[in-house]
Order: C-alpha cells, then sequence, then structure tokens
C-alpha cells in the first residue's frame, strides 16, 4: 500500500472515531475513506466492520465515567446485539444486498427525526398501556448493522434515547459498546468468509483508536441539545447521500 494512502487511512480512522463515539456516524467518514484508496464497494463494507471495533474500544475507556453502573444493562443489550449481528453478517454474505440498500436511506432518515423530536416521542413512548420493547429495536438494528452498517449508531442512539431519561453522554456511551459487540459478532464471520483487507483494516483501526477515545470527552463537554440537532442534521445528509448512491449510480453500503 502507498505511503499517502496509509496516511489517508490513519487520519480517515481519527475522524471516523471522532464521529462515531459523538454521533454514532462512524461510517460516513470510514467507508468513503476506503473507497478512495481502491478498495471495491463489498470489501470495503467488510473491512470498515472489522476496523470500527476498535472505535468501541476507544469510545469505552474514553467514557468510563459514563459507564459506571450501566453493566448489567450493556450485557443485557449486549446479548442481544451480538443475536443481531451475527444474522446480518449471514445475511451480507450470503444474499444481494441491494433490496436492503434501498431501504436504508429511509431508516436513517427515520433515525434523524426521531434525535430531533426526541423528547416529544419520549412521552408518548413511556406513557401508560403498551410500550414497543427496546430489545426489539436493538435487535434490529444490530441486523442492519452486522449487515449494512452506515449510520446503525444513530439508529441505536435514537432508540436508547428514547427508552431512557438520563444525558446524551451516558446513552452515547452504551451505544457504543453495545454496537460495538454487533460488529465483533459480524467481523469474526468475516474474518473467515469475507474479503477483508487487513492493511487497511489495521491502519483505520489504529486512528478509530485514537478518535473515539477523544470523543466522549467531546461530547461530556458539549450542550445536550445543539450536539443532538448536528447528529440528525448530519443523518439527514447521510441518508440524502446514499439515496442519490441509490437512485443515481452503484449501490455500496458500509
Amino acid at each position: 500500500m502507498e505511503v499517502d494512502h496509509a496516511v489517508f487511512l490513519v487520519l480517515g480512522g481519527v475522524g471516523s472515531g471522532l464521529t462515531g463515539s459523538m454521533a454514532g456516524l462512524a461510517s460516513l467518514v470510514s467507508y468513503p475513506v476506503l473507497l478512495m484508496v481502491g478498495i471495491p464497494p463489498v470489501a470495503a463494507n467488510v473491512t470498515n466492520t472489522v476496523a470500527l471495533l476498535s472505535s468501541a474500544v476507544g469510545a469505552a475507556a474514553g467514557s468510563r465515567r459514563e459507564l459506571r453502573g450501566q453493566r448489567s444493562r450493556i450485557i443485557r443489550a449486549g446479548i442481544v446485539s451480538a443475536i443481531g449481528g451475527t444474522v446480518g453478517s449471514v445475511l451480507l454474505v450470503s444474499t444481494p444486498s441491494s433490496a436492503f440498500e434501498r431501504v436504508v436511506p429511509w431508516l436513517i432518515a427515520i433515525a434523524a427525526l426521531a434525535l430531533l423530536f426526541r423528547e416529544r416521542l419520549r412521552s408518548w413512548y413511556l406513557r401508560p398501556g403498551f410500550r414497543p420493547p427496546l430489545t426489539v429495536a436493538v435487535l434490529l438494528i444490530a441486523v442492519y448493522g452486522g449487515y449494512f452498517g452506515a449510520a446503525a449508531g444513530v439508529l441505536l442512539l435514537a432508540a436508547m434515547s428514547l427508552a431512557a431519561t438520563e444525558p446524551l453522554a451516558v446513552t452515547n456511551a452504551v451505544k457504543s459498546v453495545v454496537l460495538g459487540i454487533a460488529n465483533l459478532a459480524a467481523a469474526v464471520l468475516y474474518a473467515v468468509m469475507a474479503p477483508v483487507h487487513w492493511t487497511a483494516a489495521a491502519l483505520l483501526a489504529a486512528g478509530c483508536l485514537l478518535g473515539s477515545w477523544l470523543g466522549p470527552a467531546v461530547v461530556r463537554r458539549t450542550p445536550e441539545k445543539p450536539l443532538r440537532v448536528a447528529i440528525a442534521v448530519a443523518a439527514l445528509s447521510l441518508a440524502v447521500y446514499l439515496w442519490q448512491e441509490t437512485a443515481f449510480g452503484p449501490a455500496s453500503g458500509a
């Protein structure tokens, strides 16, 4: 691999780690970086999943304060997430992705709107009567994350934000660990059955580790509402980009 590509991957990893740990949009940076250094879409998708494991590690290390007392919650959600990530990765290696990719922009747009109108939706979710289980949402998002992955963090952050009354930094930290478990389950299968570009994965992972470690400190010091709006706007931008790719260009996923 050329030196400039290697540097580009490390720097892209830093940006991806920051974006992922802060907003759940790691793939908004990392996947295009992999494409730009010449890795084909499917290989870029699975390489991205493997590399982003380090983002979960860095986010957990940088979020120790927010993760205190969250162990049982993470274990419960992590088991569900691991199952979903495994199912998603099996789907990716065994079926064409074109149909699912057409749905992805709409899923991301819904997640962005959920973040924008979180308080109203939370009031509805917490009212007496039937309450849609968070476990189902975690499972479906983990399947999505293992299969395709773009903005899976945004979807999970939106779902967890509706179900919990707590600072966004805490929800964000739990989201990063739970999503990392789904990525780990998918990465195990990809390592055996998919075309992972290991050199690119290692370089991207090194940058992700640093960026994701720094990200929680930024979240901790950022007012919640502006951060939530910024995440939603970024997610809507990604939804538009992916919709354009699906409608007017070759479909791709990450």
